[in-house]
């Protein structure tokens, strides 16, 4: 993971802002007005992208854990851009054998910019009863006999 803080006069309520979130089969640690290189992602350049399986927010004093997740929150990402990463060599020998096996790997990878980090606090539905009323039985007129 590749992060850098993007020089800019940031504000001092974004200070001690921060995410931990799960992205690509891995857990990332999430700051605004930066940018980390994950997985490849299917999504053009300058797409926003929305990940809401948050683990934890602190904002300054308070601390948001999740139970896996944290509910209603998201950190908004803007696409950068798509590269490779270095190339890794995987080199195989099998001793007197004279076998020898030499690959590479290069890792797709996106590019992502945090551009916030929220969570909202929804109210949770109120449901009024409404009153069911008793059908009343009228007693049934009685037929006369003569």
């Amino acid at each position: 993971m590749t992060s850098s803080k993007k020089p800019s006069n940031s504000s001092a309520k974004n200070e001690n802002l921060y995410a931990i979130a799960e992205t690509s089969g891995q857990q990332f640690w999430f700051e605004v007005d930066k940018y980390y290189d994950i997985d490849r992602l299917n999504a053009k350049e300058k797409d926003k992208i929305t990940i809401d399986k948050i683990l934890l927010i602190k904002d300054k004093d308070n601390i948001s854990l999740g139970q896996p997740y944290v509910k209603n929150a998201k950190i908004e990402l803007e696409v950068v851009s798509h590269k490779r990463d270095k190339k890794i060599i995987v080199y195989k020998m099998r001793p007197k054998k004279k076998t020898r096996r030499k690959m590479g790997h290069r890792q797709e990878l996106t590019r992502v910019m945090v551009k916030s980090i929220s969570i909202t606090n929804s109210t949770p539905k109120t449901s009024s009863k409404t009153e069911v009323k008793k059908k009343s039985t009228s007693p049934k007129a009685s037929n006369p006999e003569n």
